[in-house]
């Protein structure tokens, strides 16, 4: 990635795996377009704000020391778990508003993917919204 530093990107990862159980069960091919998709979407983006989600990571990966003292990766599956949920409705506005941003990230390395249209049922159609008109 060149957005993230490989460890980073390695990290981005254990927490997708978490927020889209899927992403576990990818192939190469398949985590290499997710991986891709994410990069491209941050490079788009100023420099400062690939800062700011690479600083999330950090903080995902060591808020929990504070309370089980040890790293995100180390922890058990159900307080990883625990850990994204108080950060999806986390009172400290920034964070809460980085994970919904780092959910976001995840949900579209999965769901951009053509492969993951068909077993969640979305075909989407090439004349748009005028089937809504039918």
């Amino acid at each position: 990635m060149k957005s993230l530093s490989q460890d980073r990107g390695r990290f981005l990862g254990v927490v997708a795996g978490r927020i889209v159980p899927e992403i576990r069960e990818m192939d190469r091919a398949g985590l290499a377009r997710f991986y891709g998709l994410i990069d491209r979407a941050l490079c788009d983006r100023p420099v400062k704000v690939q800062r700011q989600f690479g600083t999330l990571l950090g903080l995902v990966r060591w808020l929990p020391l504070l309370r089980w003292g040890t790293s995100f990766e180390r922890l058990d599956v159900e307080r990883q778990d625990a850990v994204l949920r108080w950060l999806q409705v986390c009172p400290v506005k920034p964070l809460r508003q980085g994970f919904w941003a780092l959910k976001t990230m995840v949900f579209m390395g999965f769901y951009g993917q053509v492969e993951a249209w068909e077993p969640i049922g979305y075909t989407p159609r090439s004349d748009g919204n005028e089937a809504l008109h039918e």
